[in-house]
């Protein structure tokens, strides 16, 4: 929710509910409803860490988009899959949860599920934690909202306690996953900072898809947008696409940037 503000007022203006379909969010959803928003702690979003998670940081230099689309849970499009393994989907899930539930940065977590079945948590003041789970499929989060708040039977089969099953939880290195640094960062901030985030991440992926960037170049690009474009409280809808647009012709640059300034510190040095 990039222009969060304006949809939250919109929604309140007009009255309607919002019913979030992405998985971690309707799990949160379902997690919190009836329940005092005094008694709510904070909210913890699950992610699976991506394909990556496991292998050296040292061998992330030789990532090849075709690595970076493989997905060990979702079946999601390449771009979306590559988010997933640096985890600026979980960063942009993080910004989205600040405005649904209006909960200060500081009270949102993330917490590697390697399993993607607890989909999120949400922790009150008395230390309770409640928790959605299901099998890694949209299916179930749709079909709650398409029906909400009534329910009927799955359309898919669940999850059967009378099987073995592991279920693993740990923090996310954030040097493993620098994009996940950088969304923090940006929801911080505030303002214009998460739309620059979100420019800076799509046209880094984009680039990387089409072989112009290495995978450790993403969230290079990020940074150096976010340090390159001035950030300020967000007026409207008309300055919120101009930053978009600023943002994206600094990504679409970055490595030309770059390269001017190599020569020039060369230049000098010699």
């Amino acid at each position: 929710m990039l222009g969060g503000a304006f949809f939250i007022e919109a929604a309140k203006r007009k009255g309607v509910r919002l019913l979030p379909t992405d998985s971690e969010h309707n799990a949160i959803f379902q997690c919190i409803e009836g329940h005092a928003p005094e008694h709510l702690d904070k909210l913890i979003l699950t992610a699976s860490g991506g394909q990556f998670r496991d292998q050296p940081l040292d061998s992330l230099a030789d990532v090849t988009p075709a690595d970076a689309t493989q997905h060990p849970n979702w079946s999601m499009g390449p771009k979306i899959t590559v988010d997933s393994a640096t985890m600026a989907n979980k960063g942009l899930e993080l910004i989205e949860a600040h405005w649904l539930f209006g909960l200060e940065p500081d009270r949102l977590e993330v917490v590697i599920h390697p399993q993607s079945i607890v989909h999120s948590f949400a922790q009150f003041i008395d230390g309770s934690i409640l928790a959605q789970l299901c099998p890694p499929s949209m299916t179930f989060a749709i079909q709650h909202c398409l029906l909400h708040p009534d329910r009927a039977p799955g359309v898919e089969k669940t999850l059967d306690f009378s099987e073995a099953m592991q279920l693993d939880f740990k923090a996310p290195d954030l040097e493993r996953y620098p994009c996940l640094r950088l969304a923090y960062e940006a929801m911080r901030t505030g303002g214009t900072a998460p739309a620059i985030f979100n420019a800076a991440n799509e046209i880094a992926v984009e680039r990387f898809l089409a072989k112009e960037l290495a995978y450790l170049d993403i969230p290079k690009v990020i940074e150096h947008t976010l340090g390159s474009v001035d950030t300020s409280p967000v007026t409207d809808l008309e300055q919120l696409l101009e930053i978009d647009s600023t943002a994206r012709s600094v990504a679409r640059n970055w490595n030309k940037a770059n390269k001017a300034n190599v020569q020039r510190r060369t230049s000098n040095i010699e």
